[in-house]
């Protein structure tokens, strides 16, 4: 049996050869300018699925990064407030023992009351201050507006007890609560955990603006707030350290959130991205048998019968 071969179906199938060979240069020049390997989960699915397993891991460790920033800057304006907090109380010891001068009259008592007075607003101001970001350091699990709010009967609390904390993957707090750090300082005569800075400085002010008292008085009235103020001090710098080891802990939460990143990106890259030096060369191979196919093509073109009759 004799097999013809058209004429036509030579040129068809040179053609089509071309057009795969060009197919084939245009589809490896995309990726040489994306510098991806896997454009389109066609392409690899397999490697399509790491890469989207891996995308999903980093915008996760990117979230955990920004709850972390947020912790974070929350316990250092809350560990800020703390330090300042303690720098007023410490002042207010200094006018304790001011007046338990035996030579200080009721007038000059009376200054120091008011100076511990003003101290009280101040750490009142602290006790309240916000965050920046429209909620309150000290306000606990949330609060929409100043979670201390001062009474006739002494500052309450407002705040719903316990923290907020972050929610990513590694919770963290970012807010403090307040009803434990400001009015439930251990009581060094009773041992429970009741007594109010807020209140201590109150006695404070009425003792020292009360005329007429006995050296024995004062010297015990002295004696008594002190003590008291040295409790409510310990407590808020217990406060303090709890929020610096926080700290360090943020450290280690970012180490690694950063080391869960990189894995990502690396995993993410394995996945998809291009080897430059290799594709490179596949284009210079695809390039070159593009050439000769279409010199070929050039030279079967010139095999018709037509043309070699009228050669």
């Amino acid at each position: 049996m004799i097999m013809r071969i058209a004429t036509q179906n030579t040129f068809d199938r040179g053609l089509s050869t071309l057009q795969k060979r060009q197919g084939d240069m245009a589809e490896m020049q995309e990726k040489l300018t994306s510098g991806k390997r896997v454009a389109r989960a066609s392409d690899d699915p397999a490697a399509a699925a790491r890469a989207e397993r891996a995308m999903v891991a980093d915008l996760r460790a990117k979230a955990d990064q920004r709850s972390l920033d947020a912790s974070r800057n929350a316990i250092l304006q809350a560990e800020s407030a703390l330090g300042d907090s303690g720098e007023l109380l410490q002042q207010a010891r200094e006018f304790m023992l001011s007046a338990g001068n035996a030579s200080y009259t009721d007038i000059e008592r009376d200054g120091l009351s008011k100076a511990i007075s003003g101290l009280r607003s101040q750490l009142l101001s602290i006790a309240n201050r916000g965050d920046g970001a429209g909620s309150y350091l000290f306000g606990g699990q949330g609060a929409s507006q100043p979670p201390f709010i001062d009474t006739p009967s002494g500052v309450q609390f407002r705040g719903d007890s316990g923290a907020s904390v972050t929610a990513g993957s590694q919770p963290l707090p970012l807010t403090v609560d307040g009803g434990s750090t400001w009015l439930q300082a251990p009581d060094p005569d009773t041992a429970a955990n009741t007594l109010s800075i807020f209140n201590v400085l109150d006695r404070l002010v009425t003792e020292l603006a009360t005329p007429n008292r006995t050296n024995e008085q004062i010297t015990q009235g002295v004696a008594e707030g002190v003590k008291d103020l040295d409790a409510v001090s310990n407590h808020l710098l217990s406060a303090r350290s709890y929020l610096g080891e926080t700290l360090n802990r943020t450290d280690a939460v970012e180490v690694r959130i950063s080391q869960q990143a990189l894995m990502a990106a690396a995993e993410r890259s394995a996945a998809e991205d291009l080897d430059m030096v290799e594709a490179v060369s596949d284009f210079q191979s695809q390039q070159t048998g593009y050439d000769a196919a279409l010199k070929a093509y050039s030279m079967v073109q010139r095999l018709s019968l037509f043309d070699y009759i009228s050669g």
